[in-house]
């Protein structure tokens, strides 16, 4: 979802007015609009391959099966067809053949900012394994399905000068309002029974769970369901090691995942404080508990350690990716090729990617410990237009 705000847009989010009908004045929006920033774009720079640390990089074989899951979504776009088509028919058995194959179809690109900026920061993410249960238990917390009173309305479907603009609200009255934040959903304000999917043993988990977007919850009879992102209520993600950090409850160095899990166990009684600094909320829908990563936003089989989140605006979902950084907490290069299959709301700017892990515990120790800087590069389709920053 796009951030620039609009004085149609504000209006609708803050409850100053009702949408006009078609061909209608917009109304007058009494609220004061807050200071806007310049929008962020996105510069594009082709480069040679020697441009590129260490290309191939490492495990050039080892993400061969996620770009053939991107090609599944790629390969009828013109721009994609020959390319796609090629690595349906190569069976690479060494990192030459990979790095031959990309140079023969692909030209590197360097994503930078608009002030030039050409690096940005590299985290990661996991799917995490959550014990829970069909009922209720003390502490427990819920992990709900999409609320029916949740609107989810394209903007641009009305205005073709909001194309791109998403709006989540509710109606009360006449009016479209805010989506009720996180705080107010713990609360019971919002309109969710029979909403209840499962029930998570630790509220702590299932907050990050709703940072990951997708997990598993092991169930007391051993059995495990499989959920994933479906909607969110609207309000933007904040930081809740910020937050920690702004009030020095732990320093920046401390402020991992696994740093703030220590925290909050160790702060029961501030535990609703602390989660409702965040006032975005995240509703799951269950899926096929089949093997293999869970399903990006690409519609593709997410695969450990060569799938990539990134901020649509600026990075094609599918396309291919060479990233230069470190190992979490290290100084040890991590250079390789990715996939960007994913999105996420805290993924936002052209030089940020967040790296897909794996599942479980240890998936989970690494991805919760990268924040890392990086430079990330296209790999793009020799001869076709560059991307254009929505």
């Amino acid at each position: 979802m796009r951030h620039l705000i609009t004085p149609l847009l504000l209006a609708l989010l803050t409850g100053c007015a009702t949408a006009p009908t078609q061909n209608a004045t917009p109304p007058v929006c009494n609220c004061a609009e807050p200071t806007k920033p310049a929008p962020v774009t996105a510069r594009y720079t082709p480069q040679d391959w020697s441009a590129l640390p260490d290309w191939p990089g490492d495990g050039a074989l080892a993400e061969w099966p996620a770009w053939l899951e991107s090609c599944k979504r790629l390969k009828a776009r013109p721009a994609w067809k020959d390319g796609c088509a090629a690595a349906q028919q190569l069976n690479p058995t060494s990192p030459l053949q990979v790095r031959s194959y990309f140079e023969t179809y692909f030209q590197p690109v360097q994503v930078s900012t608009s002030e030039g900026a050409d690096t940005g920061l590299i985290t990661g993410y996991y799917e995490p394994l959550l014990k829970g249960s069909t009922a209720p238990k003390p502490g427990s917390v819920p992990l709900y399905s999409t609320p029916d009173d949740l609107l989810d309305i394209e903007l641009g479907d009305l205005y073709p000068e909001l194309k791109g603009l998403r709006l989540r609200g509710r109606v009360e009255g006449r009016k479209v309002v805010p989506y009720w934040d996180s705080s107010e959903i713990a609360s019971g304000k919002a309109q969710l029974s029979g909403k209840t999917l499962v029930w998570v043993d630790d509220p702590i988990e299932a907050f990050f769970l709703q940072v990951q977007g997708s997990g598993r919850v092991r169930l007391d009879d051993g059995s495990l369901l499989r959920v994933g992102y479906a909607e969110q209520n609207g309000h933007p993600y904040k930081s809740i090691g910020k937050w920690l950090i702004d009030r020095g409850e732990l320093k920046a160095s401390e402020a991992s995942m696994q740093g703030i899990q220590g925290w909050a166990r160790a702060h029961p009684d501030r535990l609703r404080e602390l989660l409702a600094a965040n006032p975005s909320f995240v509703f799951f829908r269950v899926l096929p508990s089949a093997d293999g990563g869970p399903i990006g936003a690409l519609n593709a089989p997410l695969t450990d350690g060569y799938s990539a989140a990134v901020d649509a605006r600026f990075i094609p979902l599918g396309t291919p990716l060479y990233v230069a950084t470190t190992l979490p907490n290290q100084d040890t290069p991590l250079n390789r090729i990715l996939h960007a299959q994913d999105t996420g709301g805290a993924i936002r700017g052209p030089v940020r990617l967040d790296l897909f892990w794996g599942y479980g515990a240890d998936a989970g120790a690494q991805a919760g410990k990268m924040k890392q800087p990086g430079r990330i590069w296209l790999i793009w389709p020799k001869g076709a237009d560059l991307p254009v920053s929505k």
